[in-house]
């Protein structure tokens, strides 16, 4: 099922702020991960029961580039302006891989305004024994065995000639670089997780390469009365691998 998206342009900051938009009900915020290639379509199911927005990250997809923002910090202080603009209030928040970083984060800081909380395969987590993959380190035709088992799920793949693809890829991966390039975690946040004071639920595939399904122990004792779910066979795009994940972010949510 494809989604008829709404696509707006907000200026936070002075900076151009591309958000989607679709269904009808209480907010859904989703926050993605560090590309957007792939699509959307998988959130379908969302927009039966609630306003799902999708804010492009800055320096992804049609949103601008600001070449300060360089901690996930910077990104929580741009999403509480956006929120303010969008006058979204108290919304459900889901966050995948990059984005669950950031909703991670936010969560510490902002719980008061989080109804409930979904990370799926969030990065941010310095787990010694299961440390995620550096994916600055990885050739450009490693990239997509790394993010799924089931490539088909990705969609066709990119057109090496289709030159806008290619820069717009490259564009995306500096962004990311500038906020990961010496490390795609925090080493202090698992020091403020014990502040996430809201139901929260993790989402994992149980090949995920990126970051591992392993990390989820580590997560749920940190976030006090979470929980996990994991997928298989999938990779670290589980929503896109498994449409029954998707479901489950869906019935926690109306639970």
């Amino acid at each position: 099922m494809a989604v008829a998206w709404k696509s707006q342009e907000l200026t936070v900051n002075g900076l151009k702020t591309q958000v989607l938009s679709a269904g009808e009900g209480e907010p859904l915020v989703f926050w993605h991960g560090g590309g957007t290639a792939g699509g959307w379509d998988f959130a379908a199911p969302w927009t039966e029961r609630f306003k799902v927005y999708l804010p492009l990250h800055p320096g992804f997809g049609g949103s601008g580039d600001d070449a300060g923002m360089t901690t996930i910090q910077d990104y929580v202080m741009h999403y509480l302006d956006l929120l303010d603009e969008l006058a979204v209030d108290r919304f459900s928040l889901v966050g995948l891989s990059l984005g669950g970083w950031m909703a991670a984060t936010f969560a510490t800081q902002q719980s008061r305004r989080l109804k409930k909380l979904v990370l799926v395969a969030p990065a941010g987590l310095w787990v010694k024994e299961h440390p995620g993959l550096d994916l600055f380190r990885l050739k450009p035709e490693e990239l997509a065995p790394a993010l799924a088992e089931n490539l088909a799920a990705l969609g066709p793949p990119p057109d090496p000639h289709d030159v806008e693809a290619v820069v717009e890829g490259y564009r995306e991966m500096t962004t990311l670089a500038r906020i990961g390039w010496q490390r795609l975690y925090d080493p202090k946040l698992s020091k403020y997780l014990h502040r996430v004071r809201v139901p929260t639920l993790f989402v994992w595939g149980k090949q995920d390469r990126i970051t591992p399904e392993a990390q989820a122990a580590s997560w749920t004792k940190l976030v006090k009365g979470s929980t996990v779910k994991t997928f298989s066979p999938s990779g670290h795009l589980v929503l896109h691998e498994r449409p029954e994940a998707v479901k489950a972010i869906l019935e926690f949510l109306v639970a």
